[in-house]
């Protein structure tokens, strides 16, 4: 199940459920299994923000007086239309850090739009194969490589997050687009990972090593993101920087996570979305006036 973008940040509840236990070297049949081999003891929490006002167009103004049962008597309102200075732009804070355009473009709309509601959000990049992390103001706090799924889409395979391992083809080792809530939980062994998509199974947490033919360390030291794509679905990332910068981040709190898409547009994925840069820092205000 794919989450697209939304207004309000909804509340998450996955207490005493079962994940997908996907780097055992054989299936656990559990409710629900995830990456890791991990088995989710405690992840609740409850955050409410309001809406975000939407736009309403002016009303026209009706004159008094008797109408005719046949053509009523309505004045047409005199209207003006004046340029006026829009506000400026809220952009994202790299700091200096390199990024790809498109995970600008995204980090500047989150920031300006207020579309992460006040707290901190990852972006994930699946081309490049990287994950940056922000603070609720939009300035970075770190970026690292990451591993993701080894299959290209844009959605989990429905389903998948009640499945066995062996019932998992390789078509459906994907890394779902979109926007989702996101907050750290615990498995039974008392590893942190963050949440991402807990019906179906898909976390941002530190690289494991399970299976030492996967060589995941080395695939994350490499030069190239070619050799990135080798999870169930999940978001590895380095240790450190799990323990350094997301851990802490989303300690106490939820936050958001945007996976880009590499199959879609933009917009089937975020359908507010818009470039930032391309905006007229001058807006067309219409001001309707009573009628004489």
């Amino acid at each position: 199940m794919t989450a697209i973008d939304t207004g309000d940040i909804p509340s998450l509840s996955g207490a005493s459920q079962g994940v997908r236990f996907f780097h055992s070297s054989r299936p656990i049949p559990s409710v629900r299994r995830i990456c890791l081999g991990l088995v989710a003891a405690g992840l609740a929490f409850s955050l409410t923000f309001p809406a975000a006002a939407s736009d309403k167009d002016a009303s026209s103004t009706v004159a008094a007086g008797a109408a005719s049962p046949v053509t009523p008597a309505v004045a047409t309102p005199a209207v003006a239309t004046e340029a006026v200075a829009a506000r400026p732009h809220k952009l994202a804070d790299f700091e200096g850090a390199s990024a790809p355009a498109d995970v600008r473009k995204m980090a500047d709309w989150i920031v300006d739009s207020g579309n992460n509601r006040g707290v901190a959000f990852v972006i994930v990049e699946k081309p490049a194969a990287q994950v940056f992390v922000f603070d609720a103001k939009g300035k970075i706090l770190g970026t690292a490589p990451c591993l993701i799924g080894a299959a290209v889409g844009d959605e989990s395979f429905p389903g998948v997050g009640t499945m066995t391992l062996a019932q998992i083809t390789p078509n459906m080792r994907t890394t779902p687009a979109g926007r989702f809530v996101a907050a750290l939980g615990h498995d039974l062994g008392k590893l942190d990972v963050l949440w991402v998509d807990y019906p179906d199974a898909i976390s941002l947490h530190r690289v494991v090593n399970n299976v030492r033919s996967e060589r995941r360390p080395e695939r994350l030291a490499s030069p190239t993101p070619l050799d990135n794509r080798i999870s169930w679905g999940c978001i590895n990332v380095p240790a450190k920087f799990f323990d350094k910068v997301v851990e802490p981040a989303f300690t106490g709190t939820p936050g958001i996570v945007y996976i880009l898409p590499e199959v879609k547009s933009i917009h089937e994925v975020f359908p507010t979305y818009y470039d930032v840069d391309g905006h007229s820092p001058l807006e067309s205000v219409s001001l309707t006036a009573p009628a004489p």
